[in-house]
């Protein structure tokens, strides 16, 4: 008897090592539920379109690739139970994610599992200054997007200038990346503060804002709470420009804020996808409307499939799924390749070389305009 259990439990394990062996599984961590829960569905559908149009030429090392989806709940411990669940699933890597902190939270899991991570909208500085050895990301960080928001803040001939966050570690951190900036070009920070996230109500900070009377308040938190301080600043019949970071931006803006309100919002944040340039990308798009009905509206999904794009080409390239051989590869020959969103290369920390932050605004409409 004991035998013959041994016997079944060494073809299970034989049988299991067998399927594991038979793809190349890359994985998703992304907030499909939460406060960010569009972006991760948008996310989901681009890298499933990429892997199926992927396997339809042939997959990797000759082996179909399986996606291996995980929900991080636009939340830091749940990411880390994501991040922990993968870990066990056989992803050579893993996509993501969005939120900056959410990212921080399952960084050294996805390391000390040797499994190389690319982020897609995590921007803040100090994720790779960890330099941690299988960390990259394919969005740009906060100190190049301040450079472009200081360079729009100051066409704007702005001279007091509010700043508000909302001490995340990605809003936080690029309201520092302006503020110093700003003041060394002779602008005044009148107002440097934060205000708590999902509250229903901000016409406090909104009246003290306005009592430091700034020409242009700057914003550098998420898109929820921005469409509610656009909403509640027009109420109050406060006329005063703002602007905002590359979390500010969602479809759901306009209806959080309504067109009048959002007219006149601008804000900086990497390429809107109808603003993609290259052929590639163009294809990929008419691809992505075909099954889906309609084109990507969020860069950080065109980001994750650039993610997504990176992971496999190192692979194809490298001939491996090796961890170490994949990094190491990735940071030293892979240079100034074509992706959706541009040419990609990697530093020694993991992190995207090159410009890539644009400018946009909002019309009367509620539509939006690459800003010169």
């Amino acid at each position: 008897m004991k035998k013959t259990l041994f016997f079944l439990l060494a073809c299970c394990f034989l049988t299991g090592m067998a399927h594991a062996q038979d793809t190349v599984k890359i994985g998703l961590m992304a907030p499909l539920t939460g406060s960010f829960a569009s972006e991760g569905a948008e996310m989901k559908q681009v890298l499933e379109l990429l892997a199926a149009d992927l396997n339809a030429k042939g997959g990797l090392l000759g082996k179909k690739v399986e996606l291996i989806v995980d929900d991080d709940g636009s939340d830091a411990r749940t990411a880390a139970l994501a991040a922990q669940r993968l870990t066990t699933k056989g992803v050579v890597a893993v996509i993501g994610t969005y939120g900056s902190s959410v990212t921080e939270a399952s960084q050294t899991i996805f390391n000390e599992a040797r499994i190389v991570q690319i982020a897609n909208g995590s921007t803040a500085i100090r994720l790779s200054e960890k330099n941690l050895k299988y960390f990259f990301r394919t969005c740009p960080r906060d100190d190049e997007q301040g450079k472009v928001a200081v360079d729009a803040i100051v066409k704007t001939k702005a001279k007091k200038v509010a700043i508000l966050h909302d001490n995340s570690t990605y809003a936080k951190g690029l309201a520092d990346e302006v503020k110093a900036p700003l003041e060394k070009k002779g602008i005044k920070v009148v107002f440097f503060d934060a205000l708590t996230p999902k509250q229903s109500d901000y016409t406090a900070v909104l009246t003290k804002m306005k009592g430091a009377g700034p020409e242009l308040v700057f914003f550098t938190g998420y898109y929820s709470e921005a469409g509610l301080l656009l909403k509640q600043a027009k109420q109050m019949n406060w006329k005063v420009p703002f602007m905002g970071g590359d979390a500010t931006y969602n479809t759901d803006l306009v209806k959080l804020a309504g067109k009048e309100a959002v007219t006149g919002f601008s804000f900086v944040m990497p390429p809107l996808p109808k603003y993609l340039p290259s052929k590639q990308a163009k294809a990929f798009l008419a691809a992505f409307k075909k099954k889906y009905g309609s084109e990507p509206s969020s860069p950080y999904s065109v980001l994750a499939g650039d993610g997504f794009r990176v992971v496999a080409a190192a692979i194809a390239q490298a001939k491996t799924t090796d961890a170490d051989k994949l990094a190491g590869y990735l940071k030293t020959q892979f240079k100034d390749k074509d992706a959706l969103t541009g040419t990609i290369s990697f530093n020694a920390k993991g992190d995207r070389v090159g410009d890539v932050y644009r400018y946009f605004k909002f019309d009367s409409r509620g539509e939006i305009a690459l800003q010169k």
